[in-house]
């Protein structure tokens, strides 16, 4: 998943009033898979899933898995889109991409408070979510009528010139952790360079995408051109096999990563993959302390601490260990954890029963392997009757960790901190950088050549300088090694969506050879 909470632009923003909707009253009726502009059921559903409200932990509908014929139809709907909206021009496609962030900027709240309900962060996270998301289309919508080839003098009189075109149908496959905001990052450069898009968000959070799809409607693409099937690995499959998808774009976990990456192999399809992470938050004596303070919490408990690039492993420089953690615990013990539609609530619920039981598998592993738990790790249960079957924990800060243990070789999607001392620059660089995953990491320090040199060393896509998750629209996001490759956002991912088509033209007559 991907994370962007940009702090300059949210103090910019005026707080907004949540839906009156409360928490434990929601429920879905409609269908969720979305095709030729409209809801539908799909053509062939499978089983059918239970979808949560984490805060509860009661069903608030269900999910009929979509099969290969509504897949197929799917992707034939996108595909008929595609020849009208690749055949408009960038101004064309930049009006409507603005349409659709006016109007998801308008309905800012109703959009933040169904992704509460359905995936359990906060009201207050969400709302800034949704802000990104009409920002990334902004953004896109600006790029889209400046998109162009080159023109090539050859000697002669004769020239060359490149073109860049859209590749057709890509498959977008999101994560929980961010659902509508995976989907813009996703749809936003792939419509903005003539592409048609059919989305698969988790069987987790399917309702949020599907306002997306409404949305791109009513703004006035054609219709099919961004269709939404449900379903999970069986529906992926689908999608990944068929003959008419051009690219795959997919935001999830390593193992899965993977299948994805050998499916397309099997057409020649270029993917993009943005997967896990156990980042390094390198915390050098001379920071500011308040500051680091507030880059570790911010590094590791926002989405209940469900972010691939959260900086997890925090190496604090022995020198201020003491200081650094008795801060540290104190400001991670005052995090509300709650209702998260409650304005003053900070930490809301875990996705779902099973992924809660096995963040508590990994404090508890730790705990066996010599880890201090410090604050936090065990269950909560609100105050509130009706939250008491929802997913809950306190945030937990282990101390006392090394390198060899699981909590922190391994990535744990939840709320638990470790930290790690270390002495000197070469050594902490050299342990950072152990590990399979790549996808960011984080350094404090006020001596910033220092800080420069750290983050040159590491091998990761996506680095922090005296922050930590600000990711701007405007910056490529992605990783190094197991965490994928690609990227996403920034004029880097207008190459990921299209492909580049060079012309000779020959103002003379051509001398054969032969």
């Amino acid at each position: 998943m991907v994370l962007a909470f940009l702090l300059p632009r949210l103090r910019r923003l005026q707080p907004g009033r949540a839906m009156s909707t409360a928490t434990g009253s929601f429920s879905l009726q409609q269908p969720l898979n979305y095709r030729d502009g409209g809801r539908v059921q799909p053509a062939d559903g499978g089983q059918a899933e239970d979808v949560y409200e984490p805060a509860t932990g009661r069903v608030i509908t269900k999910l009929l898995c979509s099969g290969e014929k509504e897949v197929d139809l799917a992707v034939r709907s996108a595909k008929a889109a595609f020849q009208t909206w690749s055949q408009t021009s960038g101004m064309e496609r930049c009006r409507v991409l603005l349409e659709a962030a006016r109007i998801i900027r308008e309905r800012r709240d109703e959009i933040a408070t169904l992704e509460t309900i359905n995936n359990g962060k906060s009201i207050f996270e969400a709302r800034v979510d949704i802000d990104i998301s009409w920002q990334c289309l902004e953004y896109y919508a600006g790029l889209a009528g400046s998109l162009a080839g080159e023109h090539i003098q050859l000697p002669g009189g004769s020239f060359g010139y490149t073109r860049r075109e859209p590749l057709g149908v890509c498959v977008g496959i999101g994560a929980w952790n961010y659902p509508f905001q995976i989907a813009c990052w996703k749809s936003a450069p792939a419509l903005a360079c003539g592409n048609a898009m059919v989305y698969k968000p988790s069987p987790f959070t399917p309702i949020s995408v599907v306002k997306l799809a409404e949305i791109f409607t009513e703004a006035g693409v054609p219709k099919g051109l961004f269709n939404v099937v449900q379903g999970g690995a069986a529906t992926g499959q689908f999608l990944c096999h068929h003959p008419d998808v051009a690219k795959i774009s997919f935001t999830g976990s390593v193992p899965t990563g993977v299948k994805i990456m050998e499916m397309a192999a099997k057409g020649i399809k270029p993917v993009t993959l943005e997967l896990g992470g156990k980042s390094p938050l390198i915390i050098f004596s001379d920071c500011s302390l308040e500051n680091a303070v507030n880059g570790a919490l911010m590094a590791n408990f926002l989405t209940q601490g469900e972010v691939c690039c959260n900086g997890t492993r925090v190496f604090v420089e022995r020198k201020i260990l003491d200081t650094f953690t008795k801060e540290v615990v104190k400001r991670t013990q005052k995090i509300k954890v709650g209702d998260p539609l409650q304005e003053d609530t900070r930490m809301g619920a875990l996705i779902n029963r099973p992924h809660l039981e096995r963040v508590q598998r990994f404090i508890q592993q730790a705990k066996e392997q010599g880890a201090q738990v410090l604050c936090g790790g065990d269950l909560y249960v609100p105050d509130d009757p009706k939250l008491k079957n929802g997913f809950y924990m306190k945030p937990c800060v282990l101390g006392n960790c090394r390198d060899d243990m699981m909590c922190v070789q391994e990535e744990i999607f939840g709320p638990v901190m470790s930290i790690l001392p270390f002495d000197t620059e070469e050594e902490v660089v050299e342990r950072a950088n152990n590990t399979k995953f790549g996808l960011a990491g984080g350094v404090f320090t006020r001596d910033i050549q220092k800080a420069h040199r750290v983050v040159a060393a590491l091998k990761a896509g996506m680095c922090f300088i005296n922050n930590y998750n600000i990711s701007p629209v405007e910056l490529p996001f992605g990783g190094y090694k197991s965490s994928g490759f690609g990227r996403e956002n920034g004029r880097a991912a207008i190459e990921y969506y299209s492909q580049l088509k060079t012309v000779c033209v020959e103002m003379g007559d051509v001398e054969s050879v032969f």
